[in-house]
């Protein structure tokens, strides 16, 4: 599983940083999270072909999350994308995406599928969360989950004397078998892989589904839009502060924290935001864009 940057910027973009985009590359999925303005010029920079988008999830209809959002869609139509684009978001994504599709003049269109998520959406080997946040309008934070794998204990196939075969097939499906007169149990040669998690939670004032959603990620992305100096600001506008993420990170048991989407103030003064956080969830650290992560 990779993430990739895309954008880390709050509503007024900097030089340093773009509007918010963050791609989700899992097996056959590569997924993006909000779609800010530019965020098709941001594919082209990282080296990173928009063509193999699978799924699109906003987390609420603010311009600088989805004024991408036509430019992505004309550029995948005139490169003959012939996926069917799953669309995601709160409330209202239905009609607002119309509204795009009414408002440009598109030469060519791609097919695309809009779901407005309530709860989760379950897949084969991965399902995503939806959690209401607080933003002033539909607002939505996302938990991806790889679904737990059971894994077959190699030193145990040895030591019973198992050789490779259809019946290792049986036994990750969690089934027993039968070997000559023995019959073995697939808890004993097997264990259970637990899914990784990735957590995204972008504009909000703190909230109790904060903590629901990150619980136990192995990978808290979080808005640190203010330092806690400004924490009136935050809470005023429906946001959080860097010691906010922080304390939902260390909270939730997550194992690390991303910060992310950070204001045009603290261009040059990155490490106030950064610092703010590590006093009180050490393994936290500051995107960029085009920065990557391997979970």
């Amino acid at each position: 599983m990779e993430i990739i940057f895309l954008g880390t910027g709050q509503a007024i973009p900097t030089k340093r940083r773009n509007h918010t985009a963050i791609l989700l590359r899992h097996e056959d999925e590569s997924i993006l999270f909000d779609c800010g303005e530019g965020t098709q010029r941001q594919f082209r920079i990282a080296r990173v072909n928009p063509c193999k988008l699978t799924r699109i999830f906003i987390t609420h209809w603010h311009g600088d999350h989805v004024l991408g959002l036509p430019g992505l869609l004309q550029t995948l139509a005139l490169n003959n994308y012939k996926k069917t684009l799953y669309v995601y978001g709160p409330i209202g994504t239905k009609r607002f995406f119309s509204i795009i599709l009414r408002t440009f003049m598109f030469k060519q269109r791609i097919n695309v599928v809009i779901k407005e998520m309530r709860k989760s959406i379950k897949e084969k080997n991965f399902l995503v969360e939806a959690f209401r946040l607080n933003h002033g309008c539909p607002c939505l934070g996302y938990s991806f989950k790889e679904k737990d794998k059971r894994k077959i204990d190699i030193k145990a196939l040895r030591r019973l004397g198992i050789k490779p075969g259809p019946i290792i097939g049986m036994l990750q499906k969690g089934k027993s078998i039968r070997l000559g007169k023995r019959i073995i149990k697939a808890k004993d040669v097997t264990y259970i892989k637990k899914g990784r998690k990735v957590s995204i939670i972008l504009d909000t004032a703190l909230c109790n589904n904060c903590y629901t959603a990150a619980r136990d990620a192995n990978i808290l992305i979080c808005e640190a839009t203010y330092s806690q100096e400004l924490k009136d600001k935050a809470a005023e506008y429906k946001h959080l502060t860097a010691r906010q993420a922080a304390q939902i990170a260390k909270k939730a048991r997550a194992k690390k924290l991303v910060l992310t989407h950070i204001s045009q103030r603290y261009e040059d003064k990155n490490k106030k935001i950064l610092l703010e956080a590590k006093k009180i969830f050490k393994n936290s650290v500051l995107a960029h864009d085009f920065m990557k992560i391997s979970v």
